[in-house]
């Protein structure tokens, strides 16, 4: 072989060996979330996941829910209460309809928990009769207040206690949800207000690449 062939030979070989690499990198990424689109979905991942603290809070059912054992499952966790004059009923009402958006099997791995900011208010019964009437499933959780609070600040969800002594008082708090993983720590956020069409399109690749 002269030396033109073999540097053509070795020529043709750089050639398939990086577009094979190339192809190799599309293959292995696919179906990998894609940055970009998952912020414009309002969905924002932590650079590194953080564990919730050490409590236990009261679900709908009266029966105690200690933080650790939220796992084996995706769930989103939107702060809240029942005498909420706005946010939290139509966020509710919105997660009740992404669940209809979303295939089957992302429905099955994924839970929604309305945690109270009125506590006060907020008692088991209370919260049950509430998530009743979106009969969709949702779990939610009281507790005390310092519990509450605490749980808040981890999650970087904070909320302003209320003057409970007023008549038919408010509760500031945010609208943004807490994303937390199969294995129950915090993986990220997803932004108010909440974009179905986006979420539906991008939460069944998530869930699926950070499992």
């Amino acid at each position: 072989m002269s030396r033109t062939h073999t540097t053509v030979f070795i020529l043709v070989a750089i050639v398939a060996l990086v577009l094979g690499l190339t192809v190799n990198k599309v293959l292995s990424n696919k179906g990998q979330a894609d940055p970009a689109a998952l912020l414009d979905a309002g969905i924002v991942l932590l650079p590194q996941s953080r564990t919730l603290p050490a409590l236990s809070l009261t679900n709908q059912d009266g029966q105690a829910v200690a933080l650790d054992q939220l796992q084996g499952q995706w769930s989103l966790l939107f702060f809240g209460y029942t005498f909420c004059p706005d946010i939290c009923p139509a966020t509710l009402a919105q997660l009740r309809q992404l669940q209809s958006e979303l295939p089957p099997e992302v429905v099955k791995n994924l839970r929604v928990l309305l945690v109270s900011v009125d506590p006060a208010r907020d008692t088991p019964e209370q919260l049950k009769k509430y998530l009743g009437y979106f009969d969709a499933g949702f779990i939610g959780l009281t507790g005390e207040e310092a519990s509450i609070q605490k749980l808040a600040n981890a999650v970087s969800i904070p909320f302003i206690p209320a003057d409970t002594s007023k008549e038919n008082y408010t509760v500031d708090h945010s609208g943004n949800l807490v994303l937390l993983g199969p294995d129950g720590k915090q993986r990220g956020f997803i932004r108010a207000p909440i974009n179905n069409a986006k979420l539906a399109a991008q939460l069944p690749g998530l869930l699926k690449a950070e499992s």
